[in-house]
Order: C-alpha cells, then sequence, then structure tokens
C-alpha cells in the first residue's frame, strides 16, 4: 500500500479519476468488440466523444458568462461518467439526450451553485434531468449499462484506485454494505442463494462505479465524519429501494442528488471572508498566512478549512485548497495556515504566497474528525510528518490556553537539513518532543530529544516511546509517511491510531 500511495500520489485526483474512467471506457470498448459487453464499438466512441465535448464547451460558455475559471478536467470526467450511464447509440434521438444531459450536467455547475461551489453531482443532475424531461417525450432514462458482470473486474480495479487516492474507503463501504445488503435480501427472498444474491447485487447494479466515483466527489459531502457515513448510508438505500412519486421514480441518480442536497444542508452555508494581515517564513521551507476573518469562524482544534482564491493562469489544481487551521480558536492573529514551499509550486500556491496584507479571499467550508479527544486523562501519542505538524499546533496552543496538562509525547519527523517548524509553540505545551530524522536539526530546543533515522523505524519507536502501546496515536503528514507510521505504530502495540494526510499541491 505504501508503493500504491507513493505512485498515485504523484498525480492529482483529478487526474486518477479520469485516468479511471478511461481505463473502464477502453475495456468497454475492447470487450463489446468480442461481443462481451452488448454496446456497439461505434456508438460507444460516438457518444464519449459527444458527451465530453458539449459537457466542455457549455462548462466553458458558462465559464466566460459566469468570468470564471472552467476547471477542464473535471468536465471531462462528467462527460466519461455520461457515457457510462446512458446507453451508447448512433440514433439522433438518443444522441441528442446524451447532448442535453451533458449540457445540464455542465450548466449545473454554474447554475446550481453556491459561492462558486456546485450543489449536485453534475453527472447525476445531468442524467436526472433528462430522465425527468425527457422520459415523457420518448427519451430513453439512464441505464447506468456499465453494470454488467464481463466489466466489475475493471470497474472494481478503478474504483480501488480512486479510494486510495481519495482515502474514501469507509464512506465507500458504508454505501456498498447498505445498499448490497438491501439487494441481496431482496433477492434472498425471491429464492436466490445468499452467494448468488451477493454477486448479483455488485455485477448487476452500479454500486461500485455509483460510490467510488460519484458519491466520493469531494465537493459534494459534508464536512463531518460521521455525517458523510450517515449519507452514504441513506444513498445507499435510496438507490436499491423501489418507488414512484409522481413523476418521479427511484434511481441511481435520484438517490445521488438526495445526499447532494442533504450534505449542502449539514454544511456551512455562509462563506467568511477572510482578510490576509500577514506572511511570515516559519522555517526556509514553511511559509505561514495569517487571516483576520470579518466574523468568527467557529472551528475546533485540528479540524480543516478550505480557502478559494480565484486567481489568473490556473492549472489543473484549481482555485480551491484545504488547509489544517495551524492556529488556536480566538488566536491574536485570527485564523493561520501553513504550507510547505516547494521548487514547482502550483498556480494556487503561488499566488498565496504572494497576496499582499489587505486582500480578501473567502474560507469556503470547515470541517474534519481528526480532533484530540475531550477527557484529559487519555495518554497521546502525536506523530507529525514535515508540515503534518499544524493540527498538532493547533491543538498543543489551544490546549496551552486553556491551562490543560496533559500526557503527550509528540514524535516529529524531519528530512535531511529541516528545521523544526513552530518549535515555539511545541516547547511552550510542555509536551514530550523527540525528532526523527537522518541527522539533528541545527539547533535542537532544550529538553527535546533526537533520534538518528530516515522515518519511523520500530527501534525508534520501542526506544523513543516504550509505552506506545498505551496510547491513543495521531498520525498527520504525507500519505506514504503516514502509511508507514501507521504499520509501524501497529506493529508495536498501538491498538488506536488517527490519520490525517496531506496530499500536496
Amino acid at each position: 500500500m505504501s508503493r500504491v500511495d507513493d505512485l498515485l500520489g504523484r498525480v492529482t485526483t483529478y487526474r486518477t479519476v479520469s485516468a479511471a474512467l478511461g481505463v473502464v471506457l477502453a475495456a468497454a470498448l475492447v470487450l463489446s468488440l468480442s461481443g462481451s459487453v452488448h454496446v456497439e464499438p461505434v456508438a460507444l466512441a460516438v457518444s464519449v466523444v459527444v458527451a465530453v465535448a458539449v459537457t466542455l464547451l457549455v462548462s466553458l460558455a458558462c465559464g466566460a458568462l459566469w468570468r470564471v475559471p472552467v476547471h477542464r478536467e473535471s468536465s471531462v470526467i462528467t462527460g466519461l461518467l455520461l457515457a457510462l450511464l446512458l446507453r451508447p447509440s448512433t440514433a439522433p434521438l438518443d444522441l441528442a439526450v446524451l447532448a442535453a444531459a451533458a449540457a445540464a450536467a455542465g450548466a449545473s455547475k454554474f447554475v446550481l451553485a453556491v459561492r462558486s461551489r456546485h450543489v449536485l453531482n453534475p453527472a447525476a443532475a445531468g442524467a436526472l434531468a433528462v430522465g425527468l424531461v425527457g422520459v415523457p417525450f420518448g427519451a430513453v432514462p439512464a441505464t447506468w449499462w456499465v453494470a454488467t458482470p464481463a466489466l466489475l473486474p475493471v470497474v472494481a480495479v478503478a474504483a480501488l484506485a480512486v479510494v486510495v487516492r481519495t482515502r474514501r474507503g469507509l464512506l465507500v463501504g458504508t454505501y456498498l454494505v447498505v445498499a448490497g445488503g438491501v439487494v441481496s435480501v431482496r433477492l434472498v427472498g425471491l429464492g436466490l442463494a445468499v452467494p448468488d444474491a451477493l454477486w448479483t447485487s455488485l455485477a448487476s447494479y452500479p454500486l461500485v462505479l455509483a460510490a467510488a466515483f460519484m458519491l466520493t466527489e469531494p465537493l459534494t459531502l459534508p464536512p463531518r465524519r460521521r455525517q458523510q457515513l450517515a449519507e452514504a448510508a441513506l444513498v445507499g438505500a435510496l438507490t436499491v429501494t423501489p418507488f414512484t412519486l409522481g413523476p418521479v421514480w427511484s434511481s441511481p441518480e435520484l438517490a445521488l442528488v438526495v445526499g447532494n442536497v442533504l450534505a449542502f444542508a449539514l454544511g456551512q452555508r455562509r462563506a467568511v471572508r477572510l482578510t490576509v494581515v500577514g506572511h511570515r517564513d516559519v522555517t526556509p521551507a514553511v511559509r505561514e498566512v495569517a487571516f483576520a476573518p470579518e466574523r468568527a469562524l467557529r472551528f475546533r482544534p485540528g479540524q480543516w478549512i478550505e480557502l478559494h482564491v480565484p486567481h489568473a493562469g490556473v492549472d489543473r489544481r484549481g482555485t480551491r485548497r484545504v488547509f489544517s487551521v495551524a492556529s488556536p480558536p480566538g488566536h491574536v492573529d485570527g485564523v493561520v495556515v501553513a504550507y510547505r514551499l516547494t521548487p514547482a509550486p502550483s498556480s494556487f500556491k503561488r499566488t498565496l504566497t504572494s497576496l499582499p496584507q489587505g486582500v480578501v479571499v473567502r474560507a469556503t467550508a470547515v470541517g474534519g474528525d481528526f480532533l484530540l479527544p475531550r477527557r484529559a486523562d487519555v495518554p497521546l501519542l502525536l506523530v507529525a510528518g514535515g508540515i503534518g505538524i499544524t493540527p498538532f499546533v493547533s491543538q498543543l496552543a489551544a490546549l496551552a490556553r486553556a491551562g490543560e496538562r496533559r500526557d503527550v509525547v509528540l514524535l516529529l519527523l524531519l528530512g535531511p537539513g529541516d528545521e523544526p517548524p513552530y518549535a515555539d509553540v511545541l516547547t511552550a505545551s510542555a509536551a514530550r518532543v523527540v525528532v526523527v530524522a537522518p541527522t539533528p536539526p541545527a539547533v535542537l530546543p532544550e529538553g527535546w530529544e533526537h533520534r538518528a533515522a530516515p522515518l519511523l523505524e520500530d527501534a525508534v519507536l520501542r526506544e523513543g516511546v516504550p509505552d506506545a502501546h498505551r496510547r491513543l496515536a495521531y498520525v498527520s503528514g504525507p500519505p506514504r509517511m503516514v502509511v508507514h507510521a501507521r504499520r509501524t505504530l501497529r506493529r508495536a502495540g498501538v491498538r488506536r491510531i488517527r490519520t490525517d494526510a496531506f496530499a500536496g499541491y
């Protein structure tokens, strides 16, 4: 898994999703030539071109009209999904329906948007729109033709890549257990054996595709994990529960849209304007930006904030980014975020680094579940890799401000020559700090310890934290480091581990 994380971490989530969908469509084309998938190869190719082209063109037109940048790769993903939902055909009416779905999907990102954030999954919205409007006029609704046993192995592998990249395994698993369970119970009631019922629920229903590629879309998820799991369970149940309410009938796209609406209701509804009040270099490799919110921004130490920073020359990573808040609630400098300076930064990071004082950006969401336990008597082990220190800085500073003393050991993993960020905050927290690095930093604060190692190794953990097995562990950092640290902690007998990964940008 460490190697898989490292490989997938080198590309953006959008690129992972578009590549995975491309593999599914390529496999469908090959299998259609052999007759294993019952679609016409030419019809499939034409449908893909129409779906992608119309979605992209409508998105670009709406972007020009609304005067906002368009994320082209997101539009391509939407078109690819629609090509898998609506049955491929070269008939003029069918192509017109597909084009209408693509147009509705592309427009929904702008028309049905709040704070430049679309409310509905575009592909689900487009498929639902043509189903509600077009069916009375003879249009064929979304059939999710991709749900066929011949394609399941390819869809499953592609879905796994997306789930690993997005770290949404629990979310997807909840959806599959609920939806698959409901279908299996119904099929067993009709006389099918349990293994056959389980296979049918996965191979003949579009559960895997819907869960991995549509339910996981970050912009349409609620901010907290328990809310996300509740949404997954609800959407899973609605997906496979037959019902009809006038012109509306049960379908996967309707279930997803209902989940999107509920997720929006649970999320932060009002954006908060943040004024840049200052920059500073925490270390030569870590930059910090402080913002003054126009009104109170409610968050708990360890949570993240999503910043929306429109700028010219937007690259494929977009105009939004999530950061762990590096300051405690009520901090004198307002809200502080920090990030690692890299030789080839994204357009977002370049813009954020150069923002002058007085410029206003927006915080469009706050969330996350990387929270310390409320009980003060729980011994803690915090493992931070590089910029993964930021949620711990917020948490330890908040404890210090409250005068709360806890049994905390912090393992700070640094690269060769790196300086420890936020040394003043960590020292003031009275936590025991152990720096794990190939060589000791140039300045090691008094009371800190150093262990020579490139990563968190068994011997380092055994010698540095001999009672690790009785502690509640938190791990924050790059995905590969998080996977390695989690594995090391498990070998040491640590059973309670919470993780927070920074994929980088």
